[in-house]
């Protein structure tokens, strides 16, 4: 686990991963699935061996409330590895990979950037269980004015893969919606993109829908301090809708401070059929049908492969 991952583990849970686990929710009336988890974070069989939950529990919970399942992202090359080894092992998840835009100026600064991008690229193509690139884009939150250049190089260079290999590209977008459009406009936007825990408003959602992305939902959007999240989902046509956890972060309503984990998407859906007034079973399978397009088809679920 790199330095700034366990950093935000740490902002997330106040230092500690003792939190008690969040109950079961009610089961979902179809299956849906987490289009963005980090299991190397919350899991047990991780990176770093410092998780709370085995992979092989997150699926069975999942599955049990009708998260069936999941995608998972390597956000530095420790963690791209690892997803692409576990999606080998679970055909209930496949793998994003990808530098994060936060580890992007850490590589740049010891001279590493243009091997860990090599590294992606090579991951990319080592396995059709890797069906996206991701993490990537630009986060202003983190990163001050020193590692913009970083970031930008590396988002550049990640649009590139996704478009020269055909996968969808995952993006994360933190303080920085006018700038991530702009080098969308400007290298080209591949056929399947994927706004990562949506953080903007209706009008922003407006501008990434011009450009055929799909709006993935959080979370966040249960926050009672953020109307404009569902402002934003209530302007998303049902066709372009994805759900999310970011596990172990941005844990649902009521539960929020707690470790998230895939079996608690439920709570976010029932959340946002509820901003959408449309019937659960509707959004649940609007839901897993955007996934599979999104990420290039379906793929199985429940079995070990190894």
């Amino acid at each position: 686990m790199s330095e700034p991952t366990r950093s935000r583990v740490n902002e997330q849970f106040g230092g500690t991963r003792d939190a008690p686990r969040p109950p079961l929710p009610e089961p979902l009336p179809s299956p849906v699935v987490d289009n963005h988890c980090h299991l190397d974070i919350g899991g047990g069989d991780t990176v770093d061996g410092s998780g709370w939950l085995h992979p092989a529990e997150a699926l069975e919970l999942a599955a049990g409330v009708g998260v069936p399942r999941i995608v998972q992202i390597g956000c530095d090359l420790p963690g791209a590895a690892w997803a692409v080894e576990t999606a080998t092992t679970y055909d209930a998840i496949v793998a994003a990979v990808a530098i994060h835009p936060n580890e992007a100026p850490r590589l740049d600064a010891v001279g590493r950037l243009d091997e860990a991008i090599a590294e992606i690229e090579r991951l990319v193509v080592s396995s059709p269980r890797v069906r996206a690139v991701g993490e990537t884009g630009l986060d202003y939150y983190r990163t001050g004015p020193d590692g913009v250049a970083a970031q930008r190089e590396s988002f550049a260079a990640h649009i590139r893969l996704a478009l020269t290999h055909r996968k969808a590209l995952v993006i994360h977008d933190r303080d920085a919606h006018d700038d991530v459009l702009a080098m969308l406009d400007e290298h080209g936007v591949p056929q399947r993109t994927v706004l990562h825990c949506f953080s903007g408003d209706a009008d922003f959602a407006r501008r990434c829908l011009d450009r055929g992305a799909y709006l993935s939902f959080a979370g966040t959007v249960t926050f009672k301090n953020a109307p404009h999240l569902r402002d934003a989902l209530a302007v998303t046509p049902l066709d372009r809708i994805l759900v999310e956890t970011d596990a172990p972060f941005l844990t649902p309503m009521p539960y929020r401070g707690r470790p998230n984990a895939s079996y608690l998407v439920p709570l976010t859906v029932r959340a946002m059929a509820e901003v959408r007034r449309v019937d659960l079973d509707t959004l649940c399978r609007a839901i897993d049908a955007n996934t599979d397009a999104a990420f290039g088809g379906p793929w199985s679920k429940g079995k070990v492969l190894v």
